[in-house]
């Protein structure tokens, strides 16, 4: 009976580690749905975006890059006399709740 429980404690451990091994740690990823001002932006900007907001550690750094990109998206908008779809929320938020962001 012992080993049996050994044998099931080993294998536990063993599935939990390969487990945690292959999960893939969640990522932001800009899209339409997301990304303020998304169809202001070339694709190039968007990648560029998308990469930028990926480098984030502290919340108050991606704060303030959000910030700016909305103003710099609202201008554009403005000249080009169309208006943005308001955001539903702040992926810096989001990323901190997720524990991306300090």
């Amino acid at each position: 009976m012992k080993k049996i429980i050994s044998t099931i404690v080993v294998t536990v451990a063993i599935s939990m580690l390969a487990g945690s091994a292959f999960a893939k740690p969640w990522r932001w990823s800009g899209n339409q749905g997301n990304t303020f001002g998304w169809q202001l932006m070339t694709a190039e900007e968007r990648v560029t975006h998308q990469t930028k907001m990926r480098t984030f550690t502290e919340y108050n750094a991606c704060k303030e890059y959000v910030d700016e990109h909305h103003k710099q998206m609202e201008e554009r908008a403005k000249e080009k006399g169309v208006t943005v779809p308001v955001m539903r929320q702040n992926p810096c938020d989001m990323m901190k709740a997720r524990g991306i962001l300090k």
